[in-house]
């Protein structure tokens, strides 16, 4: 299972194991703020632990990227393009990226040049653009913010959602 991290000001930080948040705890790092109903851990001295759900570190950490767009890693790429491949009428993983303007041809390394795709049409694809190939994208490629939780949107636990706000309540990007 794993566990919401917030900072010292309670806004989420990301999500972590539930062994690193009581490493965090027993280490005097962390608080605990929510824990799972009916479900704790017990040492093999007999100590017994709430299950977390929700920690808080004591200390501020400064974020960076906080502000502004996310730096493009696969899993900030998986998040944006919700896993699947961006062609359209394709429904396969996303287990490549694209280029959409070709490197060799010139195209940046940027959120806007960009997408997953399947290992099949990005094979395809080559170093041809979408125009082309007459391939159409399921969503204009847009550069997300930062708010560094990758969370899949229907199964985040109850106990986390008063400490997501407006982390929680964001709109899905639209296709264009």
């Amino acid at each position: 299972m794993s566990v919401l991290l917030l900072n010292a000001s309670y806004e989420p930080l990301r999500v972590i194991s539930w062994q690193r948040a009581i490493c965090l705890q027993l280490a005097d790092r962390a608080d605990l703020i929510e824990h799972v109903e009916d479900k704790s851990l017990r040492t093999s001295g007999g100590t017994e632990f709430p299950f977390p759900a929700v920690v808080r570190l004591r200390e501020m950490v400064v974020v960076p990227f906080r502000r502004g767009t996310a730096p493009i890693t696969r899993r900030a790429l998986t998040y944006r393009d919700q896993g699947v491949c961006q062609k359209v009428g394709c429904d396969k993983r996303g287990a490549t990226m694209d280029h959409l303007l070709p490197r060799s041809r010139g195209g940046q390394h940027d959120w806007h040049n960009v997408v997953l795709m399947c290992a099949e049409h990005n094979n395809a694809k080559g170093a041809r653009t979408l125009d082309e190939l007459g391939w159409k994208l399921k969503a204009k490629p847009i550069a997300p913010k930062f708010d560094g939780l990758y969370l899949d949107r229907t199964q985040i636990p109850a106990k986390w959602r008063p400490w997501l706000g407006r982390h929680y309540d964001q709109e899905q990007r639209h296709a264009s």
